[in-house]
């Protein structure tokens, strides 16, 4: 496992805390919402990561059956604390661990960029999914159209002009071309049947809040290790972020792609 998907047992309270609200909330609303359209009884949720989809998902589907997982066990302690009334397991993205065709919704949000085999986890969602049933994900688009993420890159840029890290464009946002997503969806033998780049806008306290919370709360930061004291290099980051966004609480865009896809019945 490479560091850019490896987790320190600390990091998912901080990844929640700092980033939680500001990034991911406004999208897992979307995705619960689209997800309640389709009253699904059996829910399988990808990359759940600390519950912050989850939480919405069980709000919107009261009646419905959530497995939540995600590869990293800390993240999964931490989903399981968060959301206690779905059931929760590790589970890697190319190997779930649930028979054939036995859900009929599979959400992700904002994991599928973590996945090396991006084809060979489509193929994996349409094994599980029961005829007819559905795929709905989301995935960053470029990193220059999300205004928090965006500070973030030139912050680095700034701090460590001559070796800046590239984990933020390569990963996060480093899946954002929409045909791509629609050809390795088709080779995991699903159909997209909706791809819509969607812009809604995230607020967080501070740009320190922010910078506290990619730096030492995402795989960014074993990239800043290799650069210096973690603790300085965070503080010059959110120098920067705050010289960027403003003092005080901050609003921006987020832009990403939200895919409905299914297998043909």
């Amino acid at each position: 496992m490479t560091t850019e998907a490896t987790w320190l047992e600390s990091m998912p309270a901080v990844y929640d805390r700092h980033l939680g609200a500001a990034l991911f909330e406004p999208f897992a609303r979307e995705l619960a919402g689209r997800a309640a359209a389709l009253r699904p009884a059996r829910v399988l949720e990808v990359a759940a990561g600390t519950g912050i989809g989850t939480r919405r998902l069980r709000a919107a589907l009261p009646d419905a059956a959530i497995l939540a997982t995600d590869l990293n066990p800390a993240m999964v302690a931490a989903g399981a604390e968060r959301v206690p009334d779905v059931e929760w397991r590790a589970a890697d993205a190319l190997d779930l661990g649930v028979p054939d065709g036995s859900v009929d919704l599979v959400a992700c949000s904002f994991g599928v960029m973590f996945v090396p085999d991006k084809p060979g986890a489509f193929a994996e969602v349409a094994r599980v999914l029961a005829p007819g049933g559905t795929l709905l994900f989301t995935a960053w688009d470029d990193v220059a159209r999300s205004t928090f993420p965006a500070a973030l890159v030139t912050a680095l840029a700034e701090v460590l002009p001559e070796q800046t890290p590239q984990f933020i464009e390569r990963v996060p946002h480093g899946y954002a071309d929409p045909a791509t997503i629609a050809v390795d969806v088709a080779a995991g033998s699903l159909a997209v049947q909706d791809l819509t780049t969607l812009t809604l806008t995230g607020e967080a306290p501070s740009a320190r809040s922010l910078a506290e919370g990619f730096c030492l709360g995402t795989p960014l930061r074993f990239a800043l290790e290799l650069h210096g004291p973690l603790g300085e290099l965070t503080d010059a980051i959110a120098d920067r972020m705050t010289a960027l966004l403003g003092e005080g609480p901050v609003r921006g865009d987020l832009t990403a792609h939200v895919v409905t896809a299914s297998r043909p019945a």
